[in-house]
């Protein structure tokens, strides 16, 4: 199993960044997926998550309105749009998965399988 994330880079505030996380070695439909970051000197802290095969998108209060996670099954791949960025959403972003049971998913330590990173730096 791979989870190759990309698209990370250096943004102005009020930019915006699309995240992209290609998946290999599983089916993505059948798992619940999330997307976290962890900024420097900080824990881990989830962003995003889908946790069922045709659910919606749910956000934390800091990017609701801002970001949209979406997955595009037929790639198994999935997507953070992040628009209106801020300097304080600067941070490692990292996917991940875990088998989906109809159940949310919202602590990092419930998901099996992470990508390895993509780093997002929000500055002027």
């Amino acid at each position: 199993v791979q989870l190759q994330a990309s698209g990370g880079g250096l943004v102005q505030p009020g930019g915006s960044l699309r995240l992209s996380c290609a998946v290999s070695g599983l089916f993505l439909e059948n798992y619940a997926i999330g997307w976290f970051r962890q900024a420097p000197g900080k824990e881990r802290e989830g962003v995003a998550y889908i946790h069922t095969k045709n659910g919606s998108p749910y956000y934390v209060d800091s990017v609701r309105g801002r970001f949209t996670f979406s997955r595009d099954n037929a790639l198994n791949t999935m997507f953070l749009q992040m628009n209106s960025l801020k300097p304080e959403d600067t941070a490692v972003y990292y996917c991940a998965a875990v088998v989906g049971d109809g159940l949310p998913h919202l602590k990092s330590d419930e998901y099996d399988h992470w990508g390895q990173g993509t780093e997002v730096t929000v500055s002027s």
